[in-house]
């Protein structure tokens, strides 16, 4: 699994974390469905928002849950190694958020493994070892493009991010957002279409603005966290080739924050609580961890103040620095046999496990735990913060989730 939106269970509401793992869910068990089992090797957190957003924005989907507590695109699906062998609630694999979460989480899995092959970087590089992951591409391509079809929408925005891009790096003197511009307009189309879905004509603008900022943050965040590791390997960096120090990085994904937030705010929703949670704080708390935590230590530090925490905030990373403690170089890959053997046990394990030459071996729980939901984890800054992207936030009044979770963050 990939992706920047990572809610961890000890700062989320109950009720928005339970939503998302149901999304989650219901994404990997779409694609077991309706694309075979290895498919569910291409799950997608950032996938995932599309199918919130869709359920979002449809009114049948609202009336059922405020009736019966529970809409009708769910199912109770089976234990799973991942839930811990519990049973969940998820969307049902006919859904057609889940439908649309899972043929673009095929396309960029697949044009993310093209990547590797046409960078000469891992397996997918190699002559014969990589056969059988291009081929898988190709295939994971194709499952996308007919899945795709039947929603009526067209994956060529997709599967053409990698050659634009490729035409943009190749091109000296281009500038940042003419480097991010490719994956921006990707993930607008994909926003944009869940309100294609959902029946609400309406939303088509202001999704396609917050697709716009939300894939520019994400390739933002893929370029700096990737800095280091490209410059030992003297590899492309949008950063590097444009000229941009990090802390340039940073002002730029603090600006789409902003845009990202009025968006979603202009959005008509049935249901917002999930949508704001994931797209203005998880977001939020992406560009944290990948930056650190300069800009947004104040306001949580503001808050434990009020709850009598005096506890000292998280030190912030150096505006130009790389982001993050510094770390070790990861170990020498090893041969594809263990290389399959480790991908397991990372598989099995919910990435609690991550082997020598893994570059999140050293991470946080929180950060090696694909679900967040292990009870290891740290305190995340000890701010209670689940209420921090709500829009009724602002009025001083704080907000209540349902489940007991009431807070003002002030945010």
């Amino acid at each position: 699994m990939f992706g920047i939106l990572r809610p961890c269970a000890r700062h989320s509401c109950p009720s928005v974390h339970e939503a998302w793992r149901a999304h989650l869910c219901g994404l990997c068990l779409t694609l077991r469905d309706r694309h075979g089992h290895l498919a569910r090797m291409a799950t997608n957190y950032d996938g995932l928002i599309l199918s919130v957003l869709t359920e979002a924005q449809s009114r049948a989907q609202s009336q059922a849950q405020s009736q019966t507590g529970a809409g009708p695109n769910r199912r109770t699906a089976g234990p799973c190694a991942l839930r811990g062998f519990r049973p969940a609630e998820v969307v049902r694999s006919d859904d057609r958020g889940a439908r649309l979460a899972a043929v673009v989480s095929l396309a960029l899995a697949a044009g993310k493994i093209r990547d590797h092959a046409s960078d000469g970087d891992g397996i997918a590089a190699r002559r014969v070892a990589g056969v059988p992951m291009r081929a898988t591409a190709a295939a994971w391509t194709s499952a996308a493009r007919r899945g795709a079809e039947s929603i009526g929408f067209d994956t060529a925005v997709l599967t053409e991010v990698s050659a634009r891009q490729a035409l943009l790096e190749a091109s000296p003197g281009r500038g940042l957002l003419d480097v991010t511009e490719p994956t921006e307009t990707a993930v607008a189309a994909a926003f944009a279409h869940t309100a294609t879905l959902a029946g609400r004509p309406g939303n088509v603008e202001s999704l396609r603005e917050a697709g716009r900022f939300f894939g520019r943050i994400a390739h933002l965040i893929d370029a700096v966290e990737d800095l280091a590791e490209d410059r030992a390997r003297g590899a492309y960096n949008p950063l590097d080739a444009t000229g941009t120090s990090p802390a340039e990085a940073r002002r730029v994904c603090e600006e789409a924050l902003h845009g990202l937030r009025l968006a979603v705010r202009d959005l008509d929703l049935e249901e917002r609580h999930l949508v704001e949670a994931l797209l203005c704080g998880e977001t939020r708390r992406a560009v944290d961890r990948a930056f650190g935590t300069r800009a947004h230590g104040a306001a949580c530090a503001a808050h434990r103040t009020r709850a009598g925490d005096t506890s000292p905030a998280p030190s912030d990373a150096p505006p130009d620095g790389p982001p993050g403690p510094p770390q070790e170089p990861p170990g020498r890959r090893p041969g594809i046999a263990l290389t399959a053997a480790a991908g397991i046990a990372v598989f099995l394990t919910c990435g609690l496990y991550r082997p020598p030459w893994s570059e999140y071996r050293q991470e946080r729980c929180m950060d090696r735990c694909f679900c967040d939901a292990c009870d290891g984890c740290p305190d995340c800054s000890g701010c209670c913060d689940c209420c921090s992207a709500c829009s009724d936030c602002g009025s001083g009044d704080g907000c209540c989730c349902g489940d007991g979770c009431c807070c003002d963050c002030g945010s």
